[in-house]
């Protein structure tokens, strides 16, 4: 029995959620976790559609991308997921997809401003988007490369990973993440629903403003914080 038999369920069960969200076609995008304690992570294969995908199938690498357990390659963003992991230490989980909306805005290369209350219970700032990558850079390492895209972006803005769980790289898609494989999910489909909905709201109105920071204060630290009061408590 594999030594990591529990994460890799909880990373196959977060994985088959994404179809089931319509946030992934065919073999698009992957979900991985971390056992901080064990020093690995799991994720999805490379290439394997969804409804085909088994427990056994997870593939289980360390923090420096080298095979643990598993007979398949591991997803090819891997190398984007561990420099996360690395250098995000509260994260527990991530996912990527090529969701419709959300490509949409990290192909136009534009943040998802602020708008309303919805996109203010999840997050105060806009959604950030990266800077396009090099040339170099593209022709380097990639997916490590992309990993540090996004650092850099969230160190130039000074964000923080555990206030905002969501990025677009330029001109590919949405990567996001939270405790588990799980919240890294739900991230995501928030994610989406957030993209869509600016991108309905600024096709009536393209001028339309933020949202004001009382209002945006609000919602966020209703749900965030200390005096958080949304939701049932412990």
């Amino acid at each position: 029995m594999s030594a990591y038999k529990y994460l890799k369920e909880e990373v196959y069960e977060a994985n088959r959620e994404l179809p089931r969200k319509g946030l992934v076609l065919y073999t698009f995008g992957n979900v991985s976790g971390i056992d901080r304690q064990a020093g690995v992570v799991a994720i999805k294969p490379s290439g394997v559609p969804y409804e085909e995908l088994r427990v056994e199938d997870i593939v289980v690498v360390d923090l420096d991308n080298q095979l643990v357990e598993g007979t398949m390659r591991p997803s090819s963003d891997t190398k984007t997921h561990t420099l996360l992991y690395r250098h995000f230490a509260t994260v527990g989980g991530i996912c990527h997809t090529h969701s419709t909306y959300a490509v949409a805005w990290a192909q136009a290369m534009r943040p998802i401003p602020n708008l309303g209350t919805t996109h203010a219970d999840h997050l105060v700032q806009s959604v950030p988007v990266t800077d396009v990558m090099s040339d170099e850079a593209i022709q380097g390492d990639y997916e490590h490369e992309t990993g540090l895209q996004i650092l850099d972006k969230f160190k130039e803005l000074a964000l923080s990973p555990e206030e905002v769980e969501m990025v677009l790289v330029a001109c590919h898609g949405p990567f996001t993440w939270g405790k588990t494989p799980a919240k890294a999910v739900y991230n995501s489909a928030v994610l989406e629903e957030l993209a869509r909905m600016a991108y309905l709201t600024l096709s009536i109105n393209p001028g339309t403003p933020a949202i004001k920071q009382s209002l945006k204060d609000k919602h966020y630290f209703r749900k965030h914080g200390k005096d958080a009061y949304y939701g049932q408590g412990c």
